[in-house]
């Protein structure tokens, strides 16, 4: 229980993440069996659809190898919970590797089994992370769907493997969409440009500094990664939410200039529907 506690404590904030991840490798080595089941669930915490983070996916593929069975089915569906929602590449790699490891072992290949439809939830679409892109508020439903799970796979081979396998569906409490839609104020969808890129922390800065950096240009809807923000390309609509995410209505701007870049727009209107998965370089 204290070692979910110290996450929940962490997560959400970076550099206290860094901090217990470099505790929980300490764990990894010093403490007894039953702490060291644990450590992969707290590890899977802190980077609950966020496979960016590589410190952690690179710990849980090697304690996936673990001669404790507990330690590596818990450090398996670790790995589906830190990709779920993101089809995440090198995660989707490690989970077939160690399918073809454990094929003689049935309870083992039915944690990986899981923790593949974990990182496939939504065809890519959904995001189980407690936060928003933004990460400054979180959700409460959410992250108590997160802690029910983390106790049921506390003692994975009696629940799950056993006759409650049911208990899985507190994961419907978790999963959300986290693309960002865009309506008109008749709430019709309004396709329209916008910048997604890294989130940069501007808090106490002065004058109006660059709130994300790396960006690319794509029309609504699209999809944001763990550590994203969306702005708007142009200022030919105001958003009525001050951050960009989940469903945005806009209205016109009574203020706006028609530039070269709205006409552009106009005559070679880009086709609306056609989502990405935002991802940094570093992720491929």
């Amino acid at each position: 229980m204290a070692v979910l506690g110290v996450s929940l404590v962490a997560m959400g904030e970076g550099l206290g993440g860094d901090m217990v991840t470099r505790t929980f490798f300490h764990m990894m080595q010093y403490a007894d069996l039953n702490v060291r089941r644990a450590v992969p669930l707290g590890l899977a915490l802190l980077a609950v659809s966020n496979p960016t983070n590589v410190a952690v996916v690179d710990a849980l593929s090697k304690m996936s190898h673990d001669p404790d069975s507990e330690v590596a089915t818990a450090a398996i569906v670790s790995l589906g919970l830190v990709a779920s929602g993101t089809n995440n590449s090198r995660v989707a790699t490690v989970l077939r590797s160690l399918a073809s490891y454990y094929t003689k072992e049935p309870g083992l290949l039915f944690a990986v089994r899981l923790a593949q439809g974990l990182c496939h939830a939504g065809k890519g679409l959904v995001t189980l992370s407690p936060y928003h892109p933004d990460r400054a508020v979180c959700h409460p439903v959410v992250l108590a769907g997160l802690v029910a799970l983390m106790h049921i796979l506390l003692d994975f081979n009696t629940l799950v493997l056993g006759k409650h396998h049911f208990l899985l569906f507190v994961v419907a409490c978790t999963l959300r969409p986290r693309m960002l839609v865009t309506l008109d104020e008749d709430l019709k969808p309004l396709p329209i440009s916008v910048r997604v890129g890294q989130a940069v922390d501007t808090v106490g800065q002065a004058g109006r500094p660059k709130t994300i950096t790396g960006f690319q240009t794509h029309t609504t809807p699209v999809l944001l990664a763990a550590g994203e923000r969306a702005e708007l390309a142009t200022d030919e609509f105001l958003p009525l939410t001050s951050l960009l995410e989940g469903v945005v209505v806009l209205k016109k701007n009574p203020d706006h200039v028609p530039t070269s870049l709205d006409a552009k727009q106009k005559s070679s209107p880009e086709k609306p529907g056609n989502m990405r998965i935002s991802k940094p370089l570093s992720a491929w």
